[in-house]
């Protein structure tokens, strides 16, 4: 253990890791196996809705149990699909997805006062 204290970690690296190109299918007892075989799990959560589902967030207990996982399971290959395993950023992970909604919003406004050139 007193090796591993002193490892110095990139700084995107935390416990959550955000997981996708899931099969819609996968049960959250299938996620803990797959993930569970890198360490203690506090969390899985799979998306359940048409804009998460096929992706799933995984807290683990220990950073590096969650590193260790990411490393290994980015690329596995779960029903013929292969996995993206990514740490999640907060910052980052609903950008593009704002922006999309932003742009929606804009449209319809436009053509609620008739102003599509």
């Amino acid at each position: 253990m007193q090796k591993r204290s002193n490892l110095r970690l990139p700084p995107e690296v935390n416990r959550v890791l955000y997981v996708r190109n899931l099969p819609y299918k996968i049960t959250a007892e299938e996620m803990y196996d797959i993930f569970g075989k890198y360490g203690a799990i506090r969390q899985i959560r799979v998306g359940n809705t048409p804009d998460t589902r096929g992706t799933a967030f995984v807290v683990y207990e220990d950073i590096f149990d969650a590193k260790n996982a990411c490393d290994h399971l980015s690329g596995f290959n779960v029903c013929n699909r292969y996995l993206v395993v990514l740490y999640y950023q907060p910052n980052k992970a609903f950008k593009s997805l704002d922006i999309e909604k932003e742009k929606e919003k804009i449209e319809k406004t436009k053509s609620k006062f008739g102003l599509n050139a």
